[in-house]
């Protein structure tokens, strides 16, 4: 074989070769992102479950307020 073969198989074979590596990196940064979406999806589930409705509790809470509101009616 001549060497303008040898070289454009190594040549070929670096390009190929670095390719890989970015794709590598590009795998291990979608692995980091991945991550982190899970952990801000864990907060968000969080938030919302700490901020849900309380239907249960507004009727005694308006029952407690309505001598409060019966004042600020008759002001």
């Amino acid at each position: 074989m001549p060497a303008a073969a040898w070289t454009t198989l190594a040549v070929a074979a670096l390009i190929v070769l670095f390719a890989a590596v970015g794709l590598f990196r590009v795998v291990l940064h979608l692995v980091h992102v991945r991550r982190t979406l899970g952990s801000v999806l864990g907060g968000v589930r969080l938030v919302a479950e700490r901020t849900a409705p309380v239907p249960g509790a507004l009727e005694s809470v308006n029952a407690d307020l309505k001598p409060v509101r019966d004042f600020c009616e008759t002001v």
